[in-house]
């Protein structure tokens, strides 16, 4: 490269990294009120509250990569744009040229209204297919169970489209100028192109405190902003122009997830809704004419706002819409007067310092080996990273989209897009699921159409527990709260359910559920439907909230209750069985059948492993709730001890792996995308590499025979029970795995992977192998019990060699940080901030015994010695 050539572009990285820098300051400060003024307060992001006091990188390393989803071109499909949300409201955000759309969702936007989810039919019913069962009649009892199934769950909508139509000439853009970008440090979506020679900006984000979706346009040439802005919809609506520069929008989604004919006298009222799109202009310059009123018109602006707010009729899973005592329409007018009272830059700063400060508990910096074969230092070729975008990249390359790094992570393995992947997962949870709103679904509040796939409805069986599986691990507690709103739902529902269908006292709820928290059967055959567990494996997640955050408030008076109803119905559905042990029946394993001993397919037998490891897992759960709560004499809590005893052990089959039901039945389809049976390794706990060794050889050996193909969810899932057998190689191998282009246009060619914008695949989209992809880093990084803590299991040494993650959580309420160089680890840190704890920390088969005292941080060396304490005081005053 010639000298002066050098030299501008160490002028120009040098620039990059001071602009990346100020940035990055300016991030950590936020307004304050003293002495009756505003000044700037300077908060220490929970990820720097420890302080390595080694050096885990070389002086040549790369600084850290800006957390970038970036795109050369407009999208051409849905899963081309990029999401943002605020836990409510989402937007899908094109980025065209020159006719733009904003796709929007509103959480609560849902067809039907409360139903009756019982079937008095039933126990006569449930009578025959167990009879059929004990008969060994498996495929009659399969064939029969139907009588047991429901209907199906409601559907989720969408709220609209802000269009966005742009002067002819911009038909000419500049194809090489144009950039479009997620700054998941921001929660911002950005859009530059240019036109001759004005460059043309926009940004959007979705603000969480004040229920808005913001955009912004501007132009570089004064008075060169010219556009037409209205609403369109596939729901039944209607919009209109209101003053000089609001449009106001209503409408309804259908009573019935069957469209009804128009004018039927039996059509239900569906959940209203309403949205207010309100546009300031630049004061100096710019015009705005109504036109045919429904569309406003910019002309000459230097720049423009545009707010949306949106609100609808629903008023709980319990109120029909036509009781509802909501107006949405108020409700959104109202909350705009409010939003309308900030300037752009105070809605910006109140945006940042909502999201941040759930964003920046949790940072993670992975690295190759900077070691050669003979262990030299790695000059040549060394990554320079380009603060526009988020690529590790050579000197001289061209900028690449996000796209090509996923089509180059089968060679190049770069870490740096790992890191990108597992913060996109704690982005989407915190854009989808926050407290006060609606349950993560599976699409989490993203939707096109108004028939999605699986009705975009909550699975009970593994894709809504997987959705909160990065909630504690990767340090996001609270957006963990609607899912134990929507539990609480299901327990009033669940218990008509339970009396009624199986005559059983407690609580129930099945595969697949809707915002009107449906507990009974879905529709169709028993291989999916039949299926009573979803209740109980979503109470897992309460006593696992509890041992995270050690909250005994929440414990007392929220998952205490839960867990006493669910686990009454448990106590209720098992009935004595062969050999004097308990059983289920029927049972199912999620959506696999077998071959029965004589030769006919079912799916339908009695005490599938997954049954019986919730149930083990539950018990467990309310026995270590109740001695926490003093409530071990509850007479729920004898009878609970009484019935553990007389479970059904796991049992190993003939050729080693997990026996996936009772009976060592044929499976007709070893590479079935669901690992049920594996359920006592991950998620639950009654299978561990320390007590159970023989279990988990046949874990590994389930593993195996499954295979690694499947959905994204099914990828996520395995990676995580490959952790937890400490096994890195193959754990990496799942991650790996995920990590592979989906064509949009050829999806069907596709099992599992990653569209452009990384929305994981099943295909098509759900969103649930996202956060599944979180979970399964921070399980290879940090596993825990209340009483161990195991650091780095699952580290695939040679190809993340280097690497420091600040902020996970541990059982007990601990934060962790870790680093660890060319696969050694270095330091790390632990603290509490509520609780004293003793600790067994485990590294490499070393163990030691630890205590934290609350409000300290600890730092030890890669001996597990504690070399120095410090108060949290001093970090985050």
């Amino acid at each position: 490269m010639a000298t002066a050539n050098r030299h501008s572009y160490e002028l120009l990285l040098l620039h990059r990294l001071l602009l990346y820098f100020v940035v990055s300051c300016s991030l950590s400060l936020s307004w304050a009120v003293q002495d009756g003024e505003r000044v700037m307060v300077r908060n220490t992001p929970q990820k720097n509250w420890w302080k390595p006091s080694l050096t885990n990188a070389e002086d040549d390393d790369p600084p850290p990569r800006p957390l970038k989803v970036t795109f050369a071109e407009p999208a051409t499909h849905w899963t081309d744009a990029i999401p943002i949300g605020n836990g409510r409201l989402g937007a899908m955000v094109w980025g065209a040229v020159p006719s733009e759309a904003l796709q929007l969702n509103e959480d609560t936007l849902w067809t039907g209204i409360p139903g009756d989810y019982t079937n008095k039919s039933a126990p006569q019913a449930l009578a025959e297919v167990r009879k059929l069962v004990n008969d060994r009649k498996f495929a009659e009892a399969t064939a029969a169970a139907v009588k047991l199934s429901g209907e199906p769950s409601d559907v989720f909508q969408l709220l609209g489209d802000i269009k966005l139509e742009f002067h002819d000439s911009h038909l000419n853009y500049s194809k090489e100028s144009y950039y479009r970008e997620l700054d998941l440090d921001t929660a911002t979506a950005k859009i530059k192109y240019s036109v001759g020679d004005v460059e043309f900006t926009r940004e959007h984000f979705a603000s969480n405190p004040d229920q808005v979706i913001v955009t912004r346009l501007s132009a570089s040439k004064p008075g060169s902003l010219s556009f037409t802005v209205y609403f369109d919809s596939k729901m039944h609506h209607d919009s209109r122009v209101s003053g000089q520069n609001q449009i106001k929008i209503e409408g309804r989604c259908p009573g019935s997830r069957i469209r009804p004919r128009v004018n039927s006298i039996d059509n239900p009222q569906g959940i209203q809704f309403s949205a207010v799109l309100d546009m300031q202009i630049s004061k100096d310059k710019g015009v705005i004419h109504v036109l045919d009123d429904k569309k406003l018109r910019v002309e000459g602006s230097d720049s423009a706002i545009l707010l949306l707010t949106a609100s609808s009729s629903f008023d709980g899973p319990f109120t029909k819409p036509e009781d509802s005592k909501k107006d949405p329409a108020s409700e959104s007018l109202s909350r705009m007067v409010s939003v309308k009272k900030f300037s752009y830059d105070d809605l910006y700063a109140r945006h940042l310092a909502d999201y941040q400060n759930l964003f920046h508990r949790v940072s993670l910096q992975l690295s190759k080996s900077s070691k050669t074969g003979s262990g030299k230092s790695v000059l040549e070729g060394r990554k320079l990273v380009s603060s526009q975008t988020n690529i590790s990249q050579k000197r001289g390359d061209d900028t690449i989209p996000t796209s090509a790094r996923v089509k180059s992570f089968q060679t190049d393995e770069d870490p740096s897009f790992v890191e990108l992947l597992f913060q996109y997962g704690r982005y989407l949870l915190i854009s989808c699921s926050r407290p006060g709103t609606q349950v993560a679904n599976l699409q989490g509040i993203w939707n096109k159409d108004v028939e999605p796939a699986w009705d975009g409805a909550p699975h009970l069986n593994i894709n809504l527990q997987m959705n909160y599986w990065p909630s504690l691990a990767c340090n996001l507690h609270e957006c963990q709260e609607p899912l134990f709103d929507f539990i609480s739902s299901l327990s009033v529902i669940g218990k008509k359910t339970a009396k009624v269908n199986y005559e059983a006292n407690g609580w129930v709820a099945h595969q697949v559920s809707d915002i009107w928290g449906k507990t009974s059967p879905d529709r169709g055959e028993a291989v999916w439907a039949l299926w009573p567990m979803g209740g109980a494996w979503l109470c897992t997640h309460l006593w696992e909230h509890y041992i995270y955050t050690m909250d005994k408030d929440f414990l007392k008076n929220k998952a205490y209750p839960l867990l006493e109803g669910c686990t009454t119905f448990l106590l209720d559905w098992l009935i004595e069985g062969r050999g004097g042990l308990l059983e289920t029946n029927p049972s199912t394993s999620p959506e696999h059948m077998f071959t029965a001993p004589d030769g006919k397919t079912a799916s339908v037998s009695y005490s599938s492993t997954m049954d019986i490891s919730i149930i083990k897992e539950v018990f467990s759960m309310i026995i270590s709730a109740a001695e926490v709560l003093g409530r071990h004499n509850d007479t729920i809590i004898k009878r609970v001890t009484k019935y553990q005893s007389k479970l059904p052990p796991t049992k190993v089959a003939r050729d080693g792996s997990i026996m996936e039901w009772a009976e060592d039945f044929v499976d007709p389809d070893v590479h079935h995308r669901h690992v049920s049976h594996l359920f006592g390794l991950f998620p639950g706990h009654t299978i561990s590499v320390e007590k159970t060794p023989d279990l988990c050889k046949a874990v590994e050996v389930s593993l195996i025979k499954r295979g690694d193909d499947g959905p994204g969810w099914s990828t996520t899932w395995k990676a995580s029970l490959w952790a937890h057998l400490h096994n890195s190689e193959h754990a990496y191998r799942m991650i790996k795995h995920l990590i592979v282009l989906v064509e949009p246009d050829h999806e069907r060619d596709f099992e599992g992977g990653l569209y452009s914008n990384l929305f994981t695949a099943h295909p098509p989209f759900q969103i649930d192998a996202n956060f599944g992809f979180s979970g399964a880093i921070a399980e290879m990084l940090v596993q825990s019990t209340t009483k161990d803590l195991y650091l780095l299991p699952a580290l695939p040494r040679d190809k993340w060699a280097n690497g420091c993650v600040k902020g996970l959580k541990a059982r007990g309420g601990v934060t962790v940080n870790i680093c660890w160089k060319e696969g050694d680890l270095l330091e790390f840190g632990l603290w509490t901030e509520n609780q004293n704890s003793q600790l067994r920390l485990h590294y490499r088969g070393n163990v030691v015994l630890t205590s934290l005292s609350p409000g300290r941080v600890y730092s030890y060396n890669n001996l597990l010695k504690c070399v120095k304490a410090y108060s949290l005081n001093e970090v985050n005053p």
